[in-house]
């Protein structure tokens, strides 16, 4: 029996490659066409790994006849989290970001090839936003089906929240496996077909709970302790920061200074090695400390202790330092062959993994969407 041709891919957004990563992971047999993306630093990214530069340019230039000639039969979009993220102005289709991914909807109504599978990421807050009231009457236009989710690392062994929303559309001759839920926003991903030893219950615990079942944080560390003392001095010479001031450093190091865990130390979050949960990492990360990711600890021999037990001396006592770049692709699940070229900035790093996706997450999904009913 001749072994069909692989689906055709367009890639949207496609920054350092989360997307394309967790394609591949999937073991869906599919091959990305083309990929489009308006930064030039997340395509040097891009182009290191896979060995081709992705389309640079506004996407809301291109034309029906443009994507026509690609013949893709599924389209994959991360596009900007700004308009709908409770930190923003939550202007939603007003927002100027928001205009590609309008501009790519009303596009697919044009078509003479329009894509047979649709997937959407973004942040937790698109689902409630006029966006995705315009995302969805397109897709019905189109006769699709729709299932969304609204899923967090956690809920697949990685001790690592970071929920996010997910569209998962396609043409109604195409039937999803478990078509039951068409129509229906989903926090659990019970109804996906995962190749996991864990327990379908799992699934269906909350947050608190799924730590049990996570992986620890150690399991995503670099294999260099850095941070400890011997690795890593703590850095003497910090302007003084706060939650509006980026932190600037001479060097790559990651130890979190002194004034500001005085200064800041009650608003972190800390976690061990031993942790099953850590906070998302945003784009600020390394750059401020409130509110843009956990801080680990590194001294030896510490059972872990409730922040708000801590006094601010035992807080100096912790050996507190960022995660690095490499720590945190591994909690977004990138693979170990994933690198920065290496004219790529340490702010850049952490700028661009914040924008990323969890390929635990994405894979399953996309494995999913792809499959044959």
């Amino acid at each position: 029996m001749e072994t069909p041709p692989p689906w055709r891919v367009l890639e949207f957004y496609s920054g350092i490659g989360g997307m394309r990563y967790a394609l591949a992971s999937s073991g869906v047999r599919a091959e990305v066409v083309e990929a489009f993306d308006i930064n030039d630093v997340a395509n040097d990214v891009y182009e290191h790994n896979f060995g081709h530069r992705p389309c640079q340019g506004n996407i809301q230039t291109l034309t029906a006849g443009d994507l026509d000639k690609y013949q893709a039969h599924a389209w994959l979009l991360s596009p900007p989290c700004q308009p709908y993220t409770r930190q923003g102005l939550q202007k939603h289709s007003a927002d100027a970001r928001a205009f590609s991914f309008i501009k790519i909807l009303n596009l697919m109504q044009n078509m003479s090839f329009p894509p047979q599978m649709l997937f959407v990421e973004n942040v937790v807050g698109f689902e409630v936003s006029d966006t995705h009231d315009q995302l969805l009457a397109v897709l019905s236009t189109l006769n699709f089906n729709t299932q969304e989710f609204i899923l967090s690392p956690l809920q697949f062994g990685v001790p690592y929240s970071r929920p996010r929303y997910f569209c998962l559309a396609k043409q109604e001759s195409m039937c999803f496996p478990n078509p039951s839920v068409n129509d229906k926003l989903l926090r659990t991903p019970t109804c996906l077909t995962l190749n996991t030893t864990r327990t379908q219950n799992s699934y269906d615990q909350n947050e608190d709970d799924l730590e049990v079942v996570c992986n620890p944080i150690r399991n995503f560390l670099e294999a260099q302790s850095i941070g400890d003392k011997e690795c890593s001095a703590i850095i003497s010479d910090f302007k003084e920061a706060d939650e509006c001031t980026p932190i600037e450093t001479a060097s790559h190091d990651y130890t979190v200074p002194l004034n500001l865990i005085e200064r800041w130390g009650n608003a972190m979050d800390i976690v061990y090695p031993e942790s099953k949960r850590c906070c998302c990492f945003t784009k600020s990360y390394y750059r401020y400390v409130k509110g843009t990711g956990s801080v680990l600890v590194t001294s030896k021999n510490l059972k872990p202790v409730p922040k708000e037990n801590l006094e601010m001396s035992s807080l100096n006592e912790l050996g507190l330092r960022f995660f690095t770049p490499r720590e945190v692709a591994n909690l977004h699940s990138f693979p170990p062959s994933f690198r920065f070229p290496d004219h790529i900035s340490l702010r850049q790093q952490y700028a661009m993994l914040g924008n990323s996706l969890s390929i635990a997450v994405v894979a399953p999904l996309l494995r999913y969407l792809f499959a044959e009913a």
